[in-house]
C-alpha cells in the first residue's frame, strides 16, 4: 500500500504537484515580493508622462495588481487551450510603455489618452488570441538580429523614461533645466542602493534588489520631507476594478496597428520565457504550449484594457526565481495570482505606492531597463555580423529608434496616422528591424546571402531570460 501510494506521488510531475497550503502561500508571496516592484512601474510611468492626477494613478495600480493576477491565474492554471500551465507570472511588458505614452500623448494626454490607450490594447489582445495558433509558423523570421535589434532598442528608448522622473522632468520630450542636485541625489542614491543589495546580499534578498531600493529611496525621502502619504488615509479600505472605469474606450487605426507591433515582439518575449521554465522544470515544450501561452497573453490583454490596464506578457523575473528556488509547482503560482487579485482590492496600497517620489523610481527604472539593453547586446553575440546584411539590419533599426527616441518632435509634421510610430522609437526600430530582415534576409536571391549561424529557437529568443542571470545554453 505505501509502496503504490509513493508511485502514485512520483507519477506526478513537479509542475502539477500541489503543495502543502502554508507553502504555497509563502512560496506564491516571494514570487509576488520579487515581481512587484515591475509590476506596478509601468502605470507609474505612463500617468507620469501623460499627466494623469494622483487618484487616477491609484486606479491603475489597483487595475493592474488585479488584472496581473487574473493574468497568471489563466496562464498557470489555465482553461482548455487557453495558458500553458507552467510556473509563469504575467506582467505587463516594458515593451508598451513608449508606444502608449506615444498613442496617450498624441491623443492630449488625460483621460482621453488613456481611452485611445485602452481602445488600442483591447483590438491587439483579441489579435494575439486568434494569430496563437499561427505565430509558431513565424518564429523563423524573428530570428536574432531582429529579437536582439529589438531589446536593445526597447533598453535604449526606455533610459530617457527613466532619465526624465531623475530629473523630476515635465514629460518624456521637455529638457528639464534645470535640473536640481536633491532630485539627482534620490535617483542615484536609489541605484546605488539597488547595486549594493545585488552585490552583497544573495538568494531571495538579492532577487526583490529593485523593491528594496524603492523602499530604502521613498523612506529617505519620507525623513527629508519630499515623500507625502496623506492620501493613503483618504484612499479607501477595499474595492473592486471598474470595467471602462474612464469611459468607453476610443478605437483608432495607427494606435491599434501600434500595440499589435508591441504585442509580436510580446509575443517572441512570451516564446523565450515558455522554453525557459520548460528547460528548468525539465518539461518539453511543443508548438501547442506556445500556442496556448500566447491565447492566454491575448486573452488577458484584451481584459487588461477592459478593466483599465495594459498589455500582458510572461516576466522573466520569476523564471529566474524558479530556477533559484527549483520550486517547480505551477500552483505555486496560481497562489501568488490569488495575492495580487486580492492587493488589487485594496487602494491603500496602491495609494503607497503611488507616492513613491519620481526620482526614486526613475534610480529604479534606470537599473531595470539598461538590463534590458544589455539582454539585447547578449542576444546579438548569437548574430553572424560576417554576413554584411546583419549589419545593415542592426545599424539601421538602432539608428532609427535612437533618432525618434532623441528627437521624438521629429513625427510633428507628419500625417496623424504615422505619428505614433515615427514618434515611438521602440516602435519605428522594431518594424525596421523586421522589414529589413524580410528585405535583406529573405527576399534576395540565395546566391547573394552568407551561411548565418545556426541557432536553435530556444537560443533565438531566450536571452532575454537573463534579466534573471539564467542563460539557456544549446545542447
Amino acid at each position: 500500500m505505501v509502496n503504490s501510494v509513493r508511485t502514485a506521488k512520483q507519477d506526478v510531475h513537479p509542475v502539477d504537484e500541489i503543495l502543502p497550503a502554508w507553502q504555497l502561500g509563502v512560496y506564491g508571496f516571494q514570487h509576488v515580493l520579487t515581481f512587484y516592484a515591475a509590476a506596478v512601474i509601468v502605470p507609474i510611468l505612463v500617468a507620469s508622462a501623460l499627466g494623469l492626477p494622483h487618484d487616477v494613478l491609484e486606479h491603475l495600480i489597483e487595475a493592474d495588481l488585479f488584472t496581473c493576477g487574473l493574468a497568471s491565474m489563466l496562464q498557470a492554471v489555465g482553461i482548455g487551450k487557453i495558458g500553458v500551465r507552467l510556473p509563469l507570472l504575467q506582467g505587463v511588458t516594458f515593451v508598451a510603455v513608449m508606444p502608449m505614452i506615444a498613442i496617450g500623448t498624441a491623443a492630449g494626454g488625460g483621460i482621453g489618452g488613456l481611452q485611445q490607450i485602452f481602445g488600442s490594447v483591447i483590438i491587439a489582445g483579441i489579435f494575439s488570441y486568434f494569430l496563437a495558433p499561427h505565430f509558431s509558423k513565424l518564429i523563423r523570421f524573428f530570428p536574432p538580429v531582429v529579437t536582439g535589434s529589438v531589446i536593445l532598442i526597447i533598453g535604449l528608448a526606455l533610459l530617457p523614461v527613466a532619465a526624465n522622473d531623475i530629473v523630476a522632468g515635465r514629460g518624456s520630450n521637455t529638457m528639464q533645466d534645470p535640473v536640481q542636485l536633491r532630485n539627482v541625489a534620490y535617483g542615484l542614491g536609489t541605484l546605488f542602493c539597488i547595486l549594493g543589495i545585488q552585490k552583497f546580499c544573495k538568494g531571495f534578498v538579492g532577487t526583490i534588489a529593485i523593491l528594496l531600493g524603492l523602499v530604502c529611496g521613498t523612506l529617505i525621502a519620507w525623513i527629508l520631507g519630499d515623500a507625502q502619504f496623506q492620501d493613503v488615509s483618504a484612499a479607501p479600505l477595499l474595492t473592486v476594478p471598474t470595467p471602462f472605469y474612464f469611459g468607453m474606450p476610443s478605437f483608432r487605426l495607427v494606435p491599434i496597428l501600434s500595440m499589435i507591433i508591441v504585442m509580436i515582439i510580446s509575443m517572441l518575449e512570451t516564446t523565450g520565457d515558455v522554453f525557459a521554465t520548460g528547460a528548468i522544470v525539465k518539461k518539453r515544450i511543443t508548438e501547442q504550449d506556445i500556442a496556448s501561452a500566447i491565447r492566454a497573453d491575448g486573452i488577458a490583454t484584451a481584459i487588461g484594457g477592459i478593466l483599465n490596464s495594459f498589455p500582458y506578457t510572461c516576466f522573466a523575473e520569476n523564471v529566474g526565481l524558479v530556477r533559484l528556488t527549483q520550486i517547480k509547482s505551477r500552483w505555486v503560482v496560481a497562489a501568488a495570482a490569488l495575492i495580487m487579485i486580492m492587493l488589487g482590492c485594496i487602494p491603500k496600497l496602491a495609494a503607497i505606492m503611488a507616492c513613491v517620489p519620481l526620482p526614486v523610481l526613475g534610480g529604479a527604472a534606470l537599473s531595470m531597463f539598461a538590463t534590458v539593453a544589455v539582454v539585447g547586446i547578449q542576444t546579438l553575440t548569437q548574430v553572424d555580423f560576417d554576413n554584411q546584411n546583419n549589419m545593415i539590419i542592426v545599424g539601421t533599426s538602432v539608428g532609427l529608434g535612437m533618432m525618434a527616441t532623441a528627437q521624438p518632435h521629429i513625427a510633428d509634421n507628419f500625417p496623424h496616422w504615422a505619428q505614433i510610430v515615427f514618434g515611438s522609437g521602440i516602435t519605428l526600430g522594431s518594424v525596421s528591424a523586421m522589414a529589413l530582415h524580410l528585405v535583406f534576409n529573405h527576399f534576395m536571391p540565395e546566391t547573394e546571402k552568407k551561411s548565418p549561424k545556426q541557432l536553435s529557437l530556444v537560443s533565438d529568443i531566450s536571452g532575454h531570460d537573463n534579466l534573471t542571470s539564467f542563460n539557456m545554453k544549446e545542447k
